[in-house]
């Protein structure tokens, strides 16, 4: 009977019992539910699929095949690990929405159709809004709207593609939409159109901003939920749709780059990580835009780890700010004293993220980078490096560095709490599994018999010695005094455009065009009046056509009016 109800639904459906249980029981339910979704989804046989007819078209409400099964038991893990960690929590509106969130994710993996993806894309963002807002503070609600602005936005432009794409091709089916050149400059509008969409849940370079803005104003546990659904739900889409568009390899490589500048000026370290998760998906865009077995095999396997390694990164800094009230660089230090399994999992996460060989990061970003080598691509290859030893610095030194180790700001707190040090030791273990055993996740990617051997004696020395010269680039420049000093401040990013920049820009506008207005006002009804007083001082009461005039007076300008005539019909 489980194997029968749409993947997703369960959640979506369960999260309804939620709202009506109390205490400790709705967190409970919170975690029992992926785990049935996720024995669904290991239930589900490769190749099932249900649909149905409507109006002409054929819709997909399930579609099973690697690529929507890796997605979907990734997203299951996530969430039961999201869901332990916020055991705690006595917040059903929370609980609720973030299974709502869940299921809508998951349940667009396995969509088949446009439509019923375009449905589950929405539902994700209204849902996950609900984990901004319960922080309950003004920060929160302001980040929160524009949030949904934004994702709604998405949908919006996504519906618009869908209508385009259905009316030229006369099909909704969700497969590789772009054509065989890869260019879109020969592709149909609606899917540019999807293709843009698709980028902004992405976070492409000047769309990305919503992302720093949202995530570090979500709740503890909210956030872990945030960082691991909505861009990898867009990365799906991406390699679903758009596999092998070349325009995405350089994109990709400014989405590795530019974050590394932000992330290490940064003072706010949960934005720091927002900034980070940015560069990673940077990672992935390039295997999309490269397009070969591969490539993608290594962008859905660095979307496996990274949710893993991400989400842990994320949990214990929301450890840090659920014991210590901050999360700023400048105001922690020296907690590995009091916080001694949340420190070790965070060094865990750092490296993973930053590629050490061993854990997760390094078997799966490293088949991005040679299938880029493979293609000769010197310049790209040479980018990625240079934004591997970049998250290294921000992700796999700062984070650590300033939160557990660096300046002791004297703070002495209790350890996390035990559902949190559980779901920080899983995913842990989890990001050191995959890095001794990466057979295993290799054997759940999409396509077969792609022939990678991660710990080669290449990969193994490049990597070390990129992230050993990073350490002690770090090193210097902290010794030399040459590091950005963490400090309290605001760093203008792109959305400072639509946030300071456009609203001035329309009070300006406003304020000459009403000054414009009044001018043109003052002017036209000076010359209404002074139209109306010539009208007057003729047709008034005492005005010169007002008067009797007399008959003899009358024949006269008859009389003239009549020569006047003649004298133009003979001079014509």
């Amino acid at each position: 009977m489980i194997e029968q109800l749409p993947p997703g639904l369960i959640l979506i459906l369960g999260s309804l019992l939620i709202l009506l249980l109390r205490g400790r029981w709705s967190a409970i339910w919170a975690v029992v539910l992926p785990v049935l979704g996720l024995v669904q989804v290991l239930m589900l046989e490769i190749g099932v699929s249900h649909q149905f007819q409507l109006f002409g078209y054929d819709l997909v409400l399930v579609r099973v095949d690697r690529l929507s099964q890796i997605f979907g038991i990734i997203f299951h893990i996530a969430a039961i690990l999201a869901a332990v960690y916020a055991l705690h929590v006595r917040d059903r509106v929370q609980h609720a929405a973030a299974m709502i969130y869940v299921g809508s994710a998951v349940g667009a993996v396995f969509a088949g159709d446009l439509v019923t993806m375009f449905v589950y894309w929405e539902l994700t963002a209204i849902s996950s809004v609900f984990l901004i807002w319960a922080n309950k503070n003004n920060a929160a609600y302001r980040s929160g709207l524009r949030y949904l602005v934004i994702q709604v936005g998405s949908g919006v432009m996504l519906l618009a593609g869908i209508v385009l794409y259905a009316s030229a091709t006369g099909s909704l089916a969700f497969t590789r939409l772009i054509g065989d050149d890869g260019l879109l400059s020969t592709a149909r509008p609606g899917v540019v159109l999807i293709f843009f969409a698709f980028g902004v849940k992405s976070a492409f370079p000047l769309l990305h901003n919503w992302l720093q803005d949202a995530y570090p104003n979500g709740t503890v546990t909210g956030t872990v939920y945030l960082s691991a659904f909505t861009t990898k739900l867009a990365i799906y889409a991406l390699a679903r749709g758009f596999a092998g568009t070349e325009i995405l390899i350089p994109m990709g490589v400014v989405m590795c780059l530019f974050p590394v500048f932000y992330a290490v000026i940064e003072n706010d370290l949960r934005k720091v990580l927002a900034y980070s998760l940015n560069n990673q998906l940077g990672y992935m865009v390039v295997g999309i835009g490269i397009g070969t077995a591969l490539s993608l095999n290594g962008t859905v396997s660095h979307a496996f780890a990274h949710i893993l390694y991400k989400a842990l990164l994320f949990m214990t800094m929301g450890a840090v700010l659920y014991r210590t009230g901050t999360i700023k660089a400048t105001e922690l230090g020296g907690l590995y004293r009091s916080m001694p399994i949340t420190t070790v999992c965070c060094l865990i996460a750092a490296a993973s993220i930053s590629g050490f060989p061993f854990f997760s990061g390094f078997v799966t970003k490293s088949m991005v980078i040679t299938a880029v080598g493979e293609h000769h691509m010197t310049w790209i290859f040479v980018g990625l490096l240079i934004a591997s030893a970049g998250v290294m610095e921000h992700s796999g030194i700062k984070i650590p560095y300033f939160a557990f180790f660096g300046h002791d700001s004297g703070l002495r707190v209790k350890e996390a709490p035990w559902n949190m040090l559980v779901a920080m030791v899983i995913s842990a273990v989890f990001c050191v599994a995959i890095g001794l055993f990466p057979a295993q996740l290799y054997d759940l990617l999409p396509f077969q018999g792609v022939d990678y051997q991660p710990y080669t004696t290449g990969h193994v020395v490049t990597s070390f010695q990129l992230l050993l010269f990073a350490i002690l680039a770090f090193a210097v420049l902290m010794r030399t005094g040459i590091y950005p000093p963490e400090k309290r401040g605001i760093n203008l990013d792109f959305d400072w455009t639509y946030r300071k920049a456009l609203p001035a820009l329309v009070r300006q506008v406003g304020e000459i065009g009403g000054a414009l207005d009044a001018r043109v006002r003052d002017t036209g009804c000076g010359v209404v009046d002074r139209v109306v007083r010539t009208i007057y001082r003729f047709h008034g009461p005492q005005g010169v056509f007002a008067r009797t005039w007399t008959t003899g007076a009358i024949a006269l300008w008859a009389v003239l009016g009549l020569l006047g005539y003649l004298l133009l019909y003979y001079l014509g």
